[in-house]
């Protein structure tokens, strides 16, 4: 956990923020905003990523997930006036900014706008942009919530405005605070109304730091999907077992389906598939376009608690697994590994997805992962053929030479 004191606002007064880090680029922002007299008048917890698309010099389009967001200010965050509601104000990067505004209207109050900008100008995040400079993008959400009451929202909510995509969850915040007192009173989002309840999943744990306890039983397979409208716009079949190494414990987790809840997002060139339950706040699998015809999984994203009481989360945004053509799905029947990282690993069983183009609700043909067995025993057979090949050669050219030699000693 990083802390620091912020710069005060005339009039106000910040308390010390506390920048909570988790495992490979995985944020926790919280703060508490308060007063003059030192009473707290708004109170937020969340974490956000955005994945912006850009054009580069060569005229292609490339893609960039922002989840690394480095050090960060909060300079211009506000509790409000008889002018002006309340606001949070983030900076961080080179040039990179997200405000969020709030207004009230008894006996409600709103999450009223969301503006992000990024700076192009950044070689590191945009390496070959073809224009450079900052870029706004804005978001009426118009998110209303009883007064006296705090938001929460575990679920995954998404906004896309042009080439940018947002990303928000584990959020819980409450503007316009009576009396210094932050609610216990929550209202949830949607999303979260319509998430199952959940039972606990027993952990198997193990003092061992380099090894893996494996469960005697293979995970259930269940079945997951993402809507977009009235069209299922992604499918998920899966059994799912969590490796997870943390302070040299190892846990493992096998997903009960029955006892997990699920939701997403689809857009044209990612999709987001989110689980959760009472020990898994989230685990995120995100799939991306390449090449304009091929789909593949590039993100996963997990926060977890341990048995021990501890916090497991991690993210890694450069996978590359499951990979097949866009209008069909990726199966896999045996026991396949997505190594998020050397602490963290997903056993899965009974394996088919389609993240795009689902049509009526039903999986389009499937690329077996047998194929890529295949692809890797073709050219060992050709080298195989080649090498018996070379071989017969050789053995000619000596019995042909010891003829040779033999018709020399009789002459």
């Amino acid at each position: 956990m990083v802390c620091f004191r912020l710069t005060p606002v005339p009039g106000l007064e910040l308390v010390l923020l506390c920048l909570v880090l988790g495992a490979a680029r995985s944020y926790a922002l919280e703060l508490n905003l308060t007063n003059s007299e030192k009473a707290t008048c708004l109170y937020a917890k969340w974490q956000m990523n955005f994945t912006i698309q850009y054009e580069t010099t060569n005229k292609t389009n490339k893609t960039v997930t922002i989840s690394d967001l480095g050090s960060v200010t909060y300079n211009g965050s506000s509790c409000g006036d008889d002018h002006n509601g309340p606001k949070i104000a983030v900076q961080f990067r080179s040039g990179f900014s997200w405000i969020v505004n709030f207004t009230k209207k008894a006996p409600n109050y709103f999450i009223d706008s969301i503006l992000f900008s990024y700076n192009t100008s950044d070689n590191t995040a945009f390496p070959d942009a073809k224009d450079k400079g900052i870029v706004t993008v804005g978001d009426s959400v118009a998110v209303r919530i009883p007064l006296n009451d705090i938001f929460r929202c575990n679920s995954l909510l998404t906004y896309e405005n042009d080439d940018v995509v947002q990303h928000y969850w584990s959020i819980l915040v409450q503007a316009f605070v009576q009396n210094g007192t932050v609610s216990r009173k929550e209202f949830l989002c949607e999303e979260d109304k319509s998430s199952t309840t959940v039972a606990p999943i027993i952990h198997t744990t193990v003092p061992s730091p380099t090894t893996t306890p494996t469960p005697k039983e293979k995970p259930e397979v269940g079945n997951y999907s993402v809507s977009k409208g009235n069209s299922t716009c992604l499918l998920a079949t899966m059994g799912l077992q969590l490796n997870i190494t943390q302070d040299k414990v190892a846990s493992v987790i096998n997903i009960n389906p029955n006892t997990t809840g699920f939701t997403g997002s689809c857009q044209p060139k990612t999709a987001q598939l989110r689980l959760n339950n009472s020990v898994i706040k989230y685990l995120d699998f995100v799939f991306a376009v390449k090449n304009e015809n091929r789909f593949y999984l590039k993100e996963v994203n997990a926060s977890i608690d341990l048995a021990n009481g501890s916090v497991f989360s991690i993210a890694n945004t450069s996978l590359s697994y499951w990979d097949a053509p866009l209008g069909s799905s990726y199966m896999c029947n045996k026991e396949q590994t997505v190594s998020v990282s050397g602490t963290f690993q997903i056993n899965t069983f009974g394996l088919r997805v389609q993240p795009f183009n689902v049509k009526e609700g039903v999986y389009s043909t499937a690329q077996d992962c047998s194929a890529d067995d295949d692809n890797f025993l073709v050219p060992i057979a050709v080298g195989a053929a080649l090498a018996g090949v070379l071989i017969l050669v050789l053995l000619a050219y000596f019995i042909g030479l010891k003829r040779h030699h033999a018709g020399y000693e009789q002459f």
